[in-house]
Protein backbone atom coordinates (compact mmCIF):
# COMPACT_ATOMS: atom_id res chain seq x y z
CA UNK A 1 0.00 0.00 0.00
CA UNK A 2 1.33 3.62 -1.06
CA UNK A 3 2.31 5.66 1.87
CA UNK A 4 3.13 8.68 -0.40
CA UNK A 5 1.35 11.95 1.06
CA UNK A 6 0.37 15.39 -0.12
CA UNK A 7 1.55 18.92 1.08
CA UNK A 8 -0.80 21.47 0.30
CA UNK A 9 1.22 25.09 0.41
CA UNK A 10 -0.03 28.07 1.99
CA UNK A 11 0.86 31.10 2.17
CA UNK A 12 1.89 29.86 5.82
CA UNK A 13 3.96 26.79 5.11
CA UNK A 14 5.45 27.63 2.01
CA UNK A 15 8.61 28.85 3.47
CA UNK A 16 9.15 25.35 5.36
CA UNK A 17 7.64 23.32 2.35
CA UNK A 18 9.41 24.83 -0.26
CA UNK A 19 7.57 25.28 -3.65
CA UNK A 20 8.90 22.55 -5.47
CA UNK A 21 9.98 23.76 -8.47
CA UNK A 22 12.62 26.40 -6.49
CA UNK A 23 13.90 25.25 -3.25
CA UNK A 24 16.16 28.20 -2.38
CA UNK A 25 14.36 30.11 -0.49
CA UNK A 26 17.04 32.91 -0.51
CA UNK A 27 16.81 33.05 -4.13
CA UNK A 28 15.06 36.29 -5.81
CA UNK A 29 13.26 33.62 -7.86
CA UNK A 30 11.77 32.42 -4.97
CA UNK A 31 11.00 35.63 -3.05
CA UNK A 32 9.61 36.11 -6.45
CA UNK A 33 7.18 33.34 -7.22
CA UNK A 34 6.11 33.27 -3.02
CA UNK A 35 4.83 37.09 -3.40
CA UNK A 36 3.05 36.05 -6.18
CA UNK A 37 1.42 32.70 -4.59
CA UNK A 38 0.01 35.38 -1.95
CA UNK A 39 -1.33 38.00 -4.03
CA UNK A 40 -3.31 34.37 -5.98
CA UNK A 41 -4.04 32.55 -3.13
CA UNK A 42 -7.35 34.43 -2.46
CA UNK A 43 -8.26 33.50 -6.21
CA UNK A 44 -8.21 30.17 -5.79
CA UNK A 45 -4.87 28.93 -6.83
CA UNK A 46 -3.42 25.71 -5.25
CA UNK A 47 0.28 24.35 -5.54
CA UNK A 48 0.42 20.57 -4.09
CA UNK A 49 3.54 18.81 -3.63
CA UNK A 50 3.24 14.90 -3.20
CA UNK A 51 5.74 13.20 -0.69
CA UNK A 52 6.80 9.67 -0.67
CA UNK A 53 7.02 7.53 2.94
CA UNK A 54 10.48 9.26 3.75
CA UNK A 55 8.70 12.69 3.29
CA UNK A 56 11.12 13.29 0.64
CA UNK A 57 9.31 15.46 -2.67
CA UNK A 58 8.15 13.42 -5.42
CA UNK A 59 6.54 15.52 -7.39
CA UNK A 60 4.00 19.35 -7.43
CA UNK A 61 0.97 20.86 -8.92
CA UNK A 62 -0.46 24.21 -9.28
CA UNK A 63 -4.34 24.92 -10.64
CA UNK A 64 -6.44 27.56 -10.26
CA UNK A 65 -9.84 28.74 -11.54
CA UNK A 66 -9.59 29.11 -15.22
CA UNK A 67 -10.78 32.62 -14.77
CA UNK A 68 -7.58 33.46 -12.90
CA UNK A 69 -5.16 31.09 -15.31
CA UNK A 70 -2.17 32.62 -16.66
CA UNK A 71 -2.53 31.25 -20.32
CA UNK A 72 -4.23 32.32 -22.95
CA UNK A 73 -7.10 30.68 -23.25
CA UNK A 74 -10.89 30.51 -21.88
CA UNK A 75 -13.03 28.06 -19.70
CA UNK A 76 -15.61 29.06 -17.86
CA UNK A 77 -16.71 27.12 -14.80
CA UNK A 78 -13.01 25.06 -15.05
CA UNK A 79 -10.23 24.02 -13.09
CA UNK A 80 -6.95 25.04 -14.91
CA UNK A 81 -3.63 23.50 -14.05
CA UNK A 82 -1.01 25.72 -14.57
CA UNK A 83 1.97 22.86 -14.37
CA UNK A 84 2.15 19.40 -13.62
CA UNK A 85 5.31 17.64 -12.74
CA UNK A 86 7.00 14.31 -11.65
CA UNK A 87 10.66 14.61 -10.73
CA UNK A 88 12.58 11.08 -10.65
CA UNK A 89 12.13 8.64 -13.03
CA UNK A 90 11.72 6.01 -10.76
CA UNK A 91 8.95 8.09 -9.78
CA UNK A 92 7.12 8.31 -12.72
CA UNK A 93 4.64 5.49 -14.50
CA UNK A 94 3.43 4.77 -10.82
CA UNK A 95 0.54 6.79 -10.61
CA UNK A 96 1.55 9.41 -8.74
CA UNK A 97 0.79 11.89 -11.59
CA UNK A 98 -2.78 10.76 -11.32
CA UNK A 99 -2.70 11.20 -7.53
CA UNK A 100 -2.04 14.98 -8.17
CA UNK A 101 -4.38 15.53 -11.03
CA UNK A 102 -6.94 13.83 -8.88
CA UNK A 103 -6.37 16.84 -6.39
CA UNK A 104 -7.38 19.08 -9.15
CA UNK A 105 -10.26 17.17 -10.15
CA UNK A 106 -11.64 17.19 -6.60
CA UNK A 107 -11.35 20.62 -6.09
CA UNK A 108 -12.81 21.39 -8.89
CA UNK A 109 -16.09 19.06 -8.03
CA UNK A 110 -16.06 20.87 -4.52
CA UNK A 111 -16.49 23.99 -6.24
CA UNK A 112 -19.18 22.90 -8.36
CA UNK A 113 -16.85 23.50 -11.88
CA UNK A 114 -17.96 22.11 -14.80
CA UNK A 115 -14.64 20.06 -15.12
CA UNK A 116 -10.55 20.67 -15.08
CA UNK A 117 -8.37 21.81 -18.36
CA UNK A 118 -4.87 22.28 -19.18
CA UNK A 119 -2.18 23.30 -21.85
CA UNK A 120 0.16 20.43 -22.85
CA UNK A 121 2.89 20.32 -25.56
CA UNK A 122 6.12 18.16 -26.80
CA UNK A 123 7.77 21.12 -26.27
CA UNK A 124 9.65 22.98 -23.71
CA UNK A 125 8.23 23.80 -19.98
CA UNK A 126 4.75 22.34 -20.40
CA UNK A 127 3.41 18.64 -19.86
CA UNK A 128 3.24 16.23 -22.62
CA UNK A 129 -0.94 15.12 -22.66
CA UNK A 130 0.08 11.69 -22.53
CA UNK A 131 -0.97 11.38 -19.21
CA UNK A 132 -4.02 13.60 -19.25
CA UNK A 133 -5.17 11.40 -21.83
CA UNK A 134 -4.92 8.43 -19.70
CA UNK A 135 -6.44 10.35 -16.76
CA UNK A 136 -9.71 10.59 -18.91
CA UNK A 137 -8.50 14.37 -20.72
CA UNK A 138 -9.27 15.01 -24.28
CA UNK A 139 -8.03 17.21 -26.89
CA UNK A 140 -10.52 19.86 -27.93
CA UNK A 141 -8.28 22.85 -28.69
CA UNK A 142 -4.82 22.87 -30.65
CA UNK A 143 -2.96 25.67 -32.04
CA UNK A 144 1.39 25.65 -32.70
CA UNK A 145 2.58 22.88 -30.26
CA UNK A 146 0.19 24.06 -27.83
CA UNK A 147 -2.86 21.33 -27.09
CA UNK A 148 -6.12 22.39 -24.68
CA UNK A 149 -6.97 19.06 -22.95
CA UNK A 150 -9.87 19.07 -20.76
CA UNK A 151 -12.12 16.80 -18.74
CA UNK A 152 -15.59 17.59 -18.30
CA UNK A 153 -18.92 15.75 -16.25
CA UNK A 154 -20.77 18.75 -17.02
CA UNK A 155 -22.09 17.84 -20.48
CA UNK A 156 -23.95 21.19 -21.03
CA UNK A 157 -20.83 22.79 -20.81
CA UNK A 158 -18.84 24.67 -23.75
CA UNK A 159 -15.59 23.11 -24.46
CA UNK A 160 -12.55 25.36 -23.01
CA UNK A 161 -10.62 27.23 -26.09
CA UNK A 162 -7.58 28.58 -26.99
CA UNK A 163 -7.04 32.64 -27.59
CA UNK A 164 -5.37 33.49 -30.77
CA UNK A 165 -2.49 34.95 -29.49
CA UNK A 166 -0.94 35.88 -32.40
CA UNK A 167 -2.96 38.47 -33.21
CA UNK A 168 -1.47 40.34 -29.95
CA UNK A 169 2.37 39.83 -31.75
CA UNK A 170 2.11 42.83 -34.38
CA UNK A 171 2.16 45.41 -31.34
CA UNK A 172 5.14 44.67 -30.15
CA UNK A 173 7.78 46.51 -32.45
CA UNK A 174 11.67 45.99 -31.71
CA UNK A 175 12.72 43.88 -29.35
CA UNK A 176 10.77 43.06 -26.46
CA UNK A 177 10.32 40.61 -23.55
CA UNK A 178 7.47 39.75 -21.27
CA UNK A 179 7.52 37.60 -18.53
CA UNK A 180 5.60 37.33 -15.11
CA UNK A 181 6.62 35.59 -11.63
CA UNK A 182 4.28 32.38 -12.12
CA UNK A 183 7.59 30.88 -12.94
CA UNK A 184 10.13 30.96 -10.52
CA UNK A 185 12.80 30.60 -13.11
CA UNK A 186 12.12 34.09 -15.33
CA UNK A 187 13.79 35.69 -12.87
CA UNK A 188 17.29 34.33 -13.14
CA UNK A 189 16.23 34.31 -17.01
CA UNK A 190 15.66 37.67 -17.13
CA UNK A 191 18.17 39.20 -15.71
CA UNK A 192 20.96 37.69 -17.36
CA UNK A 193 18.93 38.34 -20.87
CA UNK A 194 18.92 42.03 -20.05
CA UNK A 195 22.87 42.00 -19.44
CA UNK A 196 23.35 40.09 -22.48
CA UNK A 197 21.18 42.22 -24.46
CA UNK A 198 22.96 45.54 -22.98
CA UNK A 199 26.31 43.73 -23.53
CA UNK A 200 25.29 43.86 -27.37
CA UNK A 201 23.51 47.07 -27.41
CA UNK A 202 20.00 45.78 -28.43
CA UNK A 203 17.47 48.21 -26.78
CA UNK A 204 15.11 45.10 -25.05
CA UNK A 205 12.92 46.40 -23.58
CA UNK A 206 11.51 44.32 -20.50
CA UNK A 207 7.97 44.13 -19.10
CA UNK A 208 6.49 41.91 -16.37
CA UNK A 209 2.97 40.89 -16.64
CA UNK A 210 1.22 41.28 -13.21
CA UNK A 211 -2.33 40.08 -13.73
CA UNK A 212 -3.81 37.12 -15.16
CA UNK A 213 -5.87 39.20 -17.76
CA UNK A 214 -2.57 40.36 -18.73
CA UNK A 215 -1.29 36.81 -19.19
CA UNK A 216 -4.27 35.98 -21.34
CA UNK A 217 -3.70 38.45 -23.91
CA UNK A 218 -0.32 37.06 -24.03
CA UNK A 219 1.56 37.07 -27.77
CA UNK A 220 2.72 33.43 -26.82
CA UNK A 221 1.08 30.11 -26.18
CA UNK A 222 2.60 29.82 -22.29
CA UNK A 223 1.24 32.98 -21.69
CA UNK A 224 4.52 34.20 -19.09
CA UNK A 225 6.84 34.36 -21.29
CA UNK A 226 7.85 35.65 -24.76
CA UNK A 227 10.53 36.89 -26.53
CA UNK A 228 10.03 39.15 -29.75
CA UNK A 229 11.25 40.98 -32.37
CA UNK A 230 9.49 43.32 -34.71
CA UNK A 231 5.96 41.43 -34.13
CA UNK A 232 8.17 38.29 -34.70
CA UNK A 233 7.76 35.02 -31.76
CA UNK A 234 11.57 34.15 -31.16
CA UNK A 235 10.86 32.17 -28.28
CA UNK A 236 7.86 30.96 -25.64
CA UNK A 237 9.11 29.63 -22.73
CA UNK A 238 13.04 30.52 -20.39
CA UNK A 239 15.46 29.92 -22.39
CA UNK A 240 18.99 29.94 -21.51
CA UNK A 241 21.63 32.94 -21.82
CA UNK A 242 23.58 30.62 -24.92
CA UNK A 243 20.38 30.18 -26.45
CA UNK A 244 19.50 33.94 -26.30
CA UNK A 245 22.64 34.66 -27.92
CA UNK A 246 22.20 32.24 -31.24
CA UNK A 247 19.16 33.90 -31.49
CA UNK A 248 20.93 37.09 -31.54
CA UNK A 249 23.20 35.74 -34.19
CA UNK A 250 20.55 34.71 -36.19
CA UNK A 251 18.09 37.34 -36.37
CA UNK A 252 21.36 39.97 -36.93
CA UNK A 253 24.14 37.94 -38.09
CA UNK A 254 26.92 40.15 -39.26
CA UNK A 255 25.45 43.04 -37.89
CA UNK A 256 25.63 41.84 -34.43
CA UNK A 257 29.46 41.95 -34.81
CA UNK A 258 29.01 45.88 -35.93
CA UNK A 259 27.22 46.16 -32.43
CA UNK A 260 29.37 44.18 -30.53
Amino acid sequence: MSTNSIVSVTTENAMKETLFCIKDKKSPGFKDKLAWLEKRYEEGLRIKILKDEKKKMIGFIEYVPAEFAWRPMEADGFMFIHCLYVGRKKDRNQGNGALLINEAISDAKKLGMHGVCVMTSAGGWMTQKTIFENNGFEQVDARGRFELMSLKWNDDAADPKLIDWTLQQEQYEGWHLLYADQCPWHDKCVSVLKRTASDYGIPLMVHKITSPEEARMSPSGFGVFSLLRDGKLLEDHYISNTRFVNILKKELGDALLEIA
